[in-house]
């Protein structure tokens, strides 16, 4: 299917309806419903590794209940917990959290508690690292792969070729494919049981669905690869099986890196149609990213130097998605959302820097605050001379 047969199956929907994009009154303190699920804002945390899983056992513990939990009370409509694995070997470090057994489901299910009890709508990012698996935990400031006598363990991807600076993976058979597929479908299965509310896909910044859909990365010759439907087959496979997992209520997100900044590599167009695709397979929101496949890319790095992409994939594929990227200013997601060009907007750093910068934007931008904690409300600069 063409990008353009995907956009006629979704043209006529609307925020109202039970997918979720922009009218024209929408601003960035617009609820927005997609699917069974309504968001109180636009303002949302994208995923942000931790690496602080220090028992190595993909168990998430107080440091992401605190770590969540204050961006939730801090007024965000969407929390998206960080890159969360479906098998221990899709792991990007031996730090990072997993969804591939029920004690992680019980763990995160206290985080997402708390979450919604603060108003806050809480997703995850499924994600298999691929040939990026298997590195020195950030906080170690130790760079590269992680010896296998040292707690490392062999890599896959779609083709036997390294990301530079990392050991050389495995090119997955169909027998791997397959349990990779199941991997993402389990997971889903267990985010219900944990508790958020909408599940996202992780296919990019390099990792193993982005390596798949790369033409620089996917040296295959088999139905996995060369063409672009062969090389999107994963990410369908994959959105399709979590589809049938959460069922018709819950919004299925697919996170892309719009263009690999190489030559000859994935671009935006190629996300274009593939999102379509995706939307025709179950997916409902894209979380439109760049960059990760190429260690040596010259990224050109500036305030809000992605939006653009997620500009061009939404108005090509005719899909709602979300902008990030060095977005910090209140006024300029508020732009970016009044004029169209995304349907909400990921804050980061910015949220880690502020874990209570969505209170802040309303405050600046005059929206309504009533998302303060009751704890919190005597601190609201309406009663405080209106000073922050």
């Amino acid at each position: 299917m063409s990008a353009t047969d995907a956009a006629e199956t979704t043209a006529a929907l609307s925020v109202d309806e039970p997918i979720g994009s922009t009218d024209a009154a929408a601003g960035l303190f617009t609820p927005i419903t997609i699917r069974g699920l309504t968001m109180r804002n636009r303002v949302w945390v994208p995923p942000l590794c931790q690496y602080s899983v220090d028992a190595r056992d993909g168990v998430p513990n107080d440091w992401h209940l605190v770590h969540l939990g204050a961006m939730a009370a801090g007024g965000a409509g969407l929390i998206m917990a960080e890159a969360t694995a479906v098998s221990p070997e899709g792991r990007i470090s031996d730090h990072d959290t997993g969804l591939w057994n029920d004690a992680q489901a019980d763990a995160w299910a206290r985080i997402t508690r708390f979450l919604r009890s603060q108003g806050a709508a809480a997703g995850v990012q499924l994600a298999h690292a691929g040939r990026k698996a298997s590195v020195w935990p950030e906080p170690t400031r130790r760079r590269g792969s992680q010896p296998l006598d040292e707690g490392g363990w062999p890599t896959v991807s779609a083709s036997a070729v390294a990301f530079d600076g990392l050991r050389e993976p495995a090119a997955l058979d169909e027998a791997g494919i397959a349990a990779v597929i199941d991997d993402f479908r389990t997971a889903a299965r267990r985010a219900i049981a944990a508790g958020f509310d909408l599940v996202e896909v992780h296919a990019a910044h390099g990792y193993l669905v982005h390596q798949f859909l790369s033409p620089l990365s996917n040296l295959r010759t088999d139905d996995w690869g060369g063409t672009l439907e062969n090389r999107a087959r994963l990410l369908l496979e994959i959105v399709r099986a979590a589809r049938a997992e959460v069922g018709e209520a819950m919004p299925v997100f697919v996170r892309f890196s719009a263009t690999d900044w190489s030559p000859g590599g994935w671009d935006e167009a190629q996300t274009a149609t593939v999102a379509g695709w995706a939307s025709d397979a179950g997916a409902d929101f894209f979380d439109i990213s760049t960059g990760g496949l190429v260690a040596s890319a010259d990224i050109p790095i500036g305030p809000a130097y992605q939006a653009h992409f997620a500009e061009y994939v939404g108005e090509r594929s005719d899909v709602p998605v979300s902008a990030v990227g060095r977005i910090t200013n209140a006024r300029h997601a508020e732009e970016l959302i009044a004029t169209g060009r995304a349907d909400a907007v990921m804050f980061g750093k910015a949220m880690m820097r502020d874990p209570h910068f969505a209170l802040r934007a309303a405050h600046e931008l005059g929206a309504d605050t009533t998302m303060w904690p009751v704890q919190y409300l005597r601190a609201r600069p309406e009663v405080n001379d209106g000073e922050w």
